[in-house]
Order: structure tokens, then sequence, then C-alpha cells
């Protein structure tokens, strides 16, 4: 019979320094995607319900093209095609091309994503909120800054903060590209000192332990928004 497997955990307190460095990583590429993700996302969004069909034809092209790639790819593309970029701009001095890549690739793919989401919160709002903004005298830019967008970023906020959990999740990903963020941090720590079990573990908990708390959140948001 094969013996059971003796955990020991005695090698996580050590590595706490380092995973502490990739969560900052995981954090960085998060909030780059979430805020560059909703800017872009939010013009995506205007430009597919604009009148202009050119705009709205571009628009939606770079949207499906983002929605029908898997995101690994994506990072594999932006790793491969941001250092030739980045290096005839600024030549040899980008410190970590890896994190541009990377940050690159998910700021462009979730504003694909983001921009449905803040399509149909634009979609969401009634038309006669626009028809009175038009009569007291307001342009379309005026209308969609101050009437529209502010009342579809509410409706649409439980929707932001699940894809933001989403994204917050899929940066594991990055590993493909030998970044090392917190779950490329713990797998190599584990890989190192032959405890690779009980640092993917560990790893796990800490993921669900800040994706719970933000589910929690969208709950008690959606509760309010409901009311």
């Amino acid at each position: 019979m094969s013996e059971l497997y003796e955990f020991d955990w005695s090698s996580i307190p050590g590595a706490l320094p380092l995973l502490g460095k990739g969560l900052l990583i995981t954090f960085e590429v998060t909030l780059t995607a979430i805020v560059v993700g909703i800017v872009w996302g939010t013009l995506l969004a205007i430009a597919r319900i604009s009148a202009s069909k050119p705009l709205g034809f571009a628009a939606a092209t770079y949207v499906n093209l983002f929605r029908s790639v898997p995101l690994v790819m994506v990072i594999l593309w932006f790793y491969l095609i941001v250092p030739q970029v980045l290096k005839s701009i600024f030549g040899e001095g980008i410190a970590d091309i890896r994190l541009a890549s990377a940050l690159c690739a998910f700021a462009l793919f979730e504003a694909a994503y983001y921009s449905e989401i803040i399509r149909a919160g634009i979609q969401s709002v009634p038309r006669g909120q626009v028809s009175a903004a038009y009569a007291l005298g307001l342009t379309h830019a005026q209308t969609m800054r101050l009437v529209i967008l502010p009342q579809a970023f509410r409706n649409m906020l439980p929707l932001l903060l699940t894809q933001a959990i989403i994204l917050f999740q899929d940066t594991s990903l990055v590993y493909v590209i030998g970044l090392s963020d917190f779950f490329g941090t713990a797998y190599k720590v584990g890989d190192r000192d032959g405890r690779l079990v009980e640092l993917l573990l560990f790893a796990g908990l800490i993921y669900f332990i800040f994706c719970f708390s933000a589910s929690q959140i969208v709950r008690r948001l959606q509760r309010r928004y409901a009311q």
C-alpha cells in the first residue's frame, strides 16, 4: 500500500516575503486591467451605439475578436509583440518586459468584456432621460457624460465587480510567460522546496479569501439596488 502524504507547512512562513511580492504583481495587473479596461471599454461601448457605422463596425470587430480568442493565447501574443514594440521605442531600457506584456494583454482583453457590460448599462437607461437632457439644451456629449453614464455605471456596478473578480482569478495565467505573480511564485517556491501541494493549497486559500470577500460585496450591492 502507498504511504499517506504527510503535509509539511513549514516552508510557507519563510516564503511569505516572496509570496507578498507576487501578490503585489497580481494586484498591479488586476488594477491596471480594471482601470484601462473600463476607460477603453466605455469608449468602445459608446462607439458601438454611435450613429457612425464605420466607428461601430471597428468597435464591434475589436470586441468580437478579443471575446473569441482564449486569454492565454492573447497573453502569448502580446509577449511576442510588445517587447519588440517597446524596444523599438525605448531601446533596452524596459525593466520588466514580462510585466509590460501582461499589463497590455489584460487591459486590452478585459476592455472587450467591460465594453459589453457598459453597453448594456447605457442601453438600460430610459430613453426619456435622454429626451429630457436634450430638452434642457445639453449636447450629446454632455448628455452622455452627465446623465447617461452616471446612471449606467450605477446599474452595472455589480457586474463590473463580478468581472473584476474573474479578472483577479485569470491573472494566474501569466505563468505561461514566466511572470512571478502570486500563483507563479507559489508554484516555484513549492517546486523548489518539494512542497508543491502545500504551497498550491495555500495559494488557493488566499484566492478564495479575496474572491469570496469580493463576492459578498457584490451580493450586498445587488440587494441594495434591488430594493
